[in-house]
């Protein structure tokens, strides 16, 4: 009864076309949004912010990018970690090289040079498909790791290989505590949600989805799987980009190319088959459960081994972590291939009937 949608009548084009078509789902979303910005930074102490939140945010935005390769176009995807590496170098280059360089400018251009990059080895999905492409991407990651390893001007000639950022403004505000880095994370993961959800509403998105269900189809009733295709990439590779950037200035402060290595990548493709693939919301479930899961096993495997009298070293958590992902990831693509944002669907849908039977 509390969440029906009837008698909400549309009267214009406009409130047809919401992306919260239900008052509910406005009034709930205001309400996180909310919490987030006041209650959170209230709530929540500095060990939270560096460990949990803004991991989860910037992470959140990258699995968003991913998400709209593999869950809308179909297009698997093996080299996110690299397109987060080139946003990171990127950004880091132009805020080093240009004087005066604005964070919020340098970070942008950097998903745009990840985005010319994700292009580029986008360009053999016209001609291949799955295993093969995934192969094809993964040769972006080996060649990104070895260019900024070896050419010491990504690096400005460092010579241990590894960058830093000394200090963030945004706009004349300093950006030190991870209250205010976690205000600016929330803010640009918001922004990229909702440009997100417009686009996967758009022509743009269905000529995405129709290239995933059926590609020959599409090209049939005339959907160009060139554009299609290298849109895809450009967008997921910008939003990944943009991520890549926040993660080394915001999360990490100083890098080096290990930070973005394959276990990047395959971490962000558990994110998005746990979520639910093709789903803006599991992109969020997927992030939160791959974040949270290994500071919650940290602590309960050596408790339950203290309290059976087994002792469970640091290397038995790290390799007990392993195996229940995999076990997850197993669990997941077997019972529920849409992952936990169909089951948040579903108990949308009880709560639609609730409390007659269904």
């Amino acid at each position: 009864m509390l969440y029906r949608e009837n008698g909400q009548f549309k009267t214009s084009y406009a409130a047809d076309q919401q992306v919260f078509a239900i008052r509910q789902d406005r009034i709930g979303i205001w309400l996180l949004l909310a919490f987030a910005v006041v209650g959170v930074p209230l709530l929540a102490d500095e060990y939270t912010f560096r460990a949990i939140l803004i991991p989860f945010l910037i992470l959140s935005l990258a699995a968003l990018g991913l998400n709209i390769l593999v869950g809308y176009c179909g297009q698997v995807s093996l080299g996110t970690g690299a397109f987060m590496a080139v946003g990171a170098y990127a950004a880091y280059n132009f805020m080093v090289r240009i004087d005066g360089m604005p964070l919020l400018a340098a970070i942008l251009l950097g998903g745009v040079c990840a985005t010319v990059v994700g292009v580029l080895f986008g360009i053999p999905s016209l001609r291949i498909k799955g295993l093969y492409l995934a192969v094809a991407t993964l040769a972006a990651q080996f060649f990104v790791d070895w260019a900024f390893l070896r050419v010491s001007w990504f690096t400005n000639n460092s010579s241990s290989g590894s960058v830093s950022v000394s200090s963030l403004n945004f706009f004349g505000l300093g950006i030190d505590t991870p209250h205010e880095k976690y205000l600016l994370c929330l803010g640009i993961l918001v922004v990229f949600a909702l440009l997100a959800k417009n686009l996967v509403r758009s022509h743009i998105g269905r000529e995405w989805m129709a290239i995933r269900d059926m590609d020959v189809a599409a090209a049939v009733i005339g959907i160009r799987p060139v554009y299609a295709k290298l849109t895809a990439f450009a967008v997921s590779s910008f939003f990944v980009g943009v991520a890549g950037a926040l993660w080394g200035f915001v999360h990490l402060g100083s890098w080096e190319p290990a930070a973005f290595s394959i276990d990047r990548s395959f971490q962000l493709l558990f994110m998005i088959i746990i979520g639910g693939l093709g789903s803006v919301m599991g992109s969020f479930f997927g992030a939160a459960f791959i974040v949270v899961l290994p500071i919650f096993l940290n602590q309960f495997l050596p408790a339950l081994g203290s309290l059976v009298g087994v002792n469970i070293s640091t290397a038995g958590v790290a390799h007990a972590e392993l195996m229940i992902f995999g076990a997850l990831i197993v669990f997941f693509l077997i019972v529920e291939p849409h992952g936990l944002a169909r089951l948040w669907s579903t108990a949308k849908e009880k709560m639609r009937l609730w409390p007659f039977p269904h």
